[in-house]
């Protein structure tokens, strides 16, 4: 989408201060020279426009009290803008504050509640509230596109959920072209190790050398060779990869860093005490990435936690090269879109995606965000699960919700997505779940677009507040957490059978 032309100018109210800055978010541009002949000419035309602000107000109505949701900026349209504008109905109540003409920002909704009509909703920005039996709670702007931000990561999940299944585990592979003097514990060739784990780390690395020395391997003549999908320790690099797994896999080699961790698994796992000895597997030659040979013997394969528990680490902590890696199972965000548009009833106009973990720009309507979510809670049913369990519950786990909805009454009744792009579309926080209230459950869609993020989060937080008081209250979910250094410490050996051990 080409980006807006249009500039935001901020007026201080002593007229005394005037910024330009364009919408796309560059970098701002301070006229301090009060010598200067152009800082004079339009100093005098901010005053003027002051002037021009003050008279006009004087002779229209009583203007709205602003709240501290409002951004400090007036956003002036100087050619036609390129989002359409949300047309007028007998159902729209106007908020308070004002808006120019053509400038398509928050300025109707439809609900049933007064004390929801009067919100202010800052920037450009979409909102649908509904109960779960499909009831329009509040409805504004719903089917105009924004930029979702890491709400994306949510069709991720209901891609890959709807393709494998949340019990799929992800493989690696360990194999040799060499035979094993047991005499001596020497492996006489090259270990080869395939697999697309996003979430491999160090744990798992000496979990492989434990298994080898099960194996009865503790020297190996050859070289570590692995294939260029292998990601190790979240890096996109599969050679970095290769060269961690080659000095994690060798006690003498290996860092204090990931000590601790295969201390702290042992510890997730309940499997303290089941290791003898420290793991440790010696390598002659070197390491390197290349294709895998057809004609190797498997010695063993590594499985992950189940991906339920990958999507939750993934969910709460918004980690993007997670998000990237599981929509790369699918073949990219474009087939990720053609899920959710096929088993969502979503047409393309209204989601269209560049990247699986909602950098860049992407384009969504809250209404097509609503019918995700409702899609996704009726697969998770089938599994017999819920929202809390693949999103971050917040006032509880931990992770982008952590210290948000978690007054005294308000923890364990929010549970859903963030999204925060602080530079791309002029600012951009999204969020949308699920939020639990005395009278039942709600679903809720929140694109706030262009403008500040923590203004944003401001009014995110306190209008899905207001929301709930006007069901009776929040009350918690019932939701029991989990460390997710247990959840991810749920993974297995499985032999050259396929047998768990």
């Amino acid at each position: 989408m080409n980006k807006s032309p249009l500039k935001i100018v901020t007026i201080r109210s002593s007229c005394d201060t005037l910024t330009l800055a364009s919408v796309s978010g560059a970098a701002r541009t301070s006229l301090p020279d009060h010598k200067s002949s152009m800082y004079r000419t339009l100093t005098t035309k901010a005053i003027g426009l002051c002037i021009a602000v003050l008279l006009t107000a004087a002779a229209g109505t009583t203007a709205q009290t602003s709240t501290p949701y409002m951004q400090d900026i007036k956003v002036y349209n100087t050619t036609p803008t390129p989002y359409p504008v949300p047309s007028s109905s007998p159902l729209v109540k106007k908020t308070g504050g004002s808006s120019m003409a053509g400038l398509p920002a928050s300025s109707a909704v439809r609900t049933m509640f007064p004390a929801l009509a009067e919100v202010e909703i800052p920037g450009y920005s979409g909102v649908v509230v509904e109960t779960l039996d499909g009831k329009i709670v509040l409805e504004t702007n719903s089917s105009l596109v924004f930029n979702p931000a890491s709400n994306v990561k949510v069709a991720t999940t209901f891609a890959v959920l709807k393709t494998f299944g949340p019990e799929f585990r992800f493989q690696t592979n360990v194999y040799t072209d060499g035979s094993l003097d047991r005499n001596t514990g020497t492996l006489n060739g090259n270990v080869y190790v395939s697999g697309k784990d996003p979430i491999f780390g160090f744990e798992h690395a000496i979990a492989i050398a434990n298994e080898l020395n099960r194996l009865g391997i503790r020297n190996v003549t050859g070289d570590l060779i692995v294939t260029d999908n292998f990601a190790m320790n979240y890096s996109g690099a599969s050679l970095v990869s290769a060269k961690t797994l080659f000095a994690t896999l060798d006690a003498s080699k290996r860092s204090p860093a990931a000590t601790r961790v295969w201390l702290n698994y042992l510890g997730y796992s309940g499997k303290s005490g089941t290791v003898a000895g420290v793991p440790s597997v010696t390598f002659t030659g070197a390491t390197y990435v290349q294709p895998i040979p057809s004609n190797l013997q498997l010695l063993f394969t590594h499985e992950s936690a189940p991906i339920r528990e990958i999507i939750k680490a993934t969910m709460c902590y918004s980690n993007n090269f997670l998000a990237e890696r599981l929509g790369d199972m699918l073949g990219g965000p474009y087939a990720v879109a053609r899920v959710v548009q096929m088993n969502a009833g979503i047409a393309p106009s209204e989601f269209s995606i560049q990247t699986s973990s909602g950098l860049g720009f992407n384009r969504v309507t809250p209404n097509a965000m609503m019918k995700l979510l409702r899609a996704l809670r009726t697969d998770l049913a089938r599994y017999k699960m819920t929202f809390s369990d693949i999103m971050p519950v917040a006032g509880i786990d931990n992770g982008t919700l952590a210290g948000r909805f978690d007054s005294d009454f308000a923890p364990g009744s929010v549970v859903g997505k963030t999204g925060t792009l602080p530079n791309t579309d002029a600012g951009v926080s999204a969020l949308s779940g699920e939020i639990n209230t005395r009278n039942g459950k709600l679903l809720f869609v929140i694109f706030n677009q262009r403008g500040s993020v923590p203004r944003f989060r401001a009014f995110q937080n306190s209008f899905v507040s207001l929301v709930q008081n006007q069901f009776g209250g929040p009350v918690s979910l019932g939701y029991q957490p989990v460390s997710l250094d247990v959840l991810l410490a749920r993974t297995r050996i499985l032999d050259s059978r396929g047998r768990p051990h």
